[in-house]
């Protein structure tokens, strides 16, 4: 999973999460699919708040 943006995973594995979406239903939803660590990692690095989309969650895992 190193050759890529560990965006593009956590996306993978957010799949079926309904908007808005806090942290720790993120995190779970994951947690659920079989995330590997990295993925639950950058997850639980979110600030703790809802997110309205996947874009917001890419930028808060970006740091954008």
């Amino acid at each position: 999973m190193a050759d890529r943006p560990i965006q593009i995973d956590v996306q993978k594995y957010l799949s079926g999460v309904d908007y808005p979406a806090g942290k720790a239903d993120l995190v779970g939803t994951a947690q659920g699919q079989g995330a590997p660590k990295e993925v639950i990692d950058a997850l639980e690095g979110l600030p703790d708040r809802q997110f309205e989309s996947p874009v917001q969650v890419t930028e808060g895992i970006s740091g954008s």
